[in-house]
């Protein structure tokens, strides 16, 4: 196993039988791999290896203080490290696989390291649906503790470039299949006081929670970090970020939506989730550009628009 001080080579390989069966044998060494779900690419490491966790921590130089969110194949394996009500449940149900991590008490004796949830007594828990995630899912037969493949407060990667661009020599291997479909990470939500609590937004919607679940649904309420994704200051592209632009200057890269053009442009169409699918990869050309600083049009709030929003409202920190 590689020193963890030690710089190492970065291999990509495309998505196939060769690149997870390497994947797998990374993981079994206790090293973390970059992996893409729909969402965003992610960091995995066995969740119940507290070193291979730390790993993860370390290659981010991510604050111990913020938990992971753990992915499993299926609410059958969720069950065996979380408590799920009935609420719960239903929301898996209609929700599994795909981009809604919830927020549990976990059960006793609980197989996942403690580093990963944060020394928390709940634990964020996902069954993503993207075919790369879930073969190496599969063939390590492990819960995987996975946050997304970046240097911790950085933009989140959507393409295999992104993670070499921020974790390049930090990690051993990164699996390439291609961009992700979502964009934007996943919603995360919990179960209190008669209501779902929307923990941090994403793609599944407030309308879309209240529907499965019959509850109301809020928003977090106090600043106390219980799930990944809720630092104030997140996402941030090494740049001034001024959000509302109607107009560009000079000295700044636009991201646009709608008319207003820029040089990136989110969604022609003002479509929401084609402007969640690019909005990393605008602030990863931002980032890159010439430009001293970026400025970003207007976004709705509407449905994905909250998401899009909030990574905007924290990259902007």
């Amino acid at each position: 196993m590689a020193d963890d001080q030690t710089p190492m080579t970065t291999d990509i390989l495309p998505f196939g039988a060769e690149a997870i069966v390497r994947a797998g044998g990374v993981i079994g060494e206790g090293l973390p791999v970059a992996v893409p779900t729909e969402t965003v690419y992610g960091l995995a490491a066995d969740a119940r290896d507290s070193s291979a966790v730390a790993r993860i921590y370390a290659a981010k130089g991510r604050p111990d203080f913020n938990p992971l969110i753990v992915h499993v194949p299926s609410l059958e394996v969720a069950e065996k490290l979380g408590v799920f009500g009935v609420v719960e449940r239903r929301l898996a149900e209609a929700f599994w696989p795909g981009p809604l991590t919830l927020v549990v008490p976990r059960i006793h004796d609980c197989p996942v390291a403690s580093i990963a949830t944060a020394g928390l007594d709940t634990i964020a828990i996902r069954v993503p649906a993207h075919r790369a995630m879930r073969a190496l899912l599969e063939t390590t037969g492990a819960p995987l503790a996975a946050p997304s493949a970046n240097a911790s407060g950085g933009v989140s990667p959507t393409k295999a470039a992104h993670v070499l661009a921020s974790l390049g020599g930090r990690i051993a291997l990164v699996i390439d299949d291609g961009p992700t479909s979502a964009g934007v990470e996943s919603t995360i939500a919990r179960v209190a006081d008669g209501a779902v609590e929307i923990l941090r937004p994403g793609p599944v919607t407030t309308a879309m929670l209240g529907n499965a679940s019959g509850l109301p649904v809020t928003g977090v309420t106090g600043s106390e970090v219980v799930a990944p994704g809720m630092l104030a200051s997140h996402y941030a592209p090494g740049k001034p970020v001024r959000l509302g632009a109607a107009d560009f200057a000079d000295d700044e890269y636009g991201i646009g939506f709608g008319a207003v053009a820029g040089d990136y442009n989110l969604s022609a169409a003002g479509d929401l989730t084609e402007a969640a699918a690019h909005l990393f990869d605008a602030l990863h050309a931002g980032a890159a550009s010439a430009k001293a600083k970026i400025a970003v049009a207007a976004i709705p709030g509407e449905g994905l628009g909250a998401a899009i929003n909030d990574r905007l409202a924290r990259a902007a920190v």
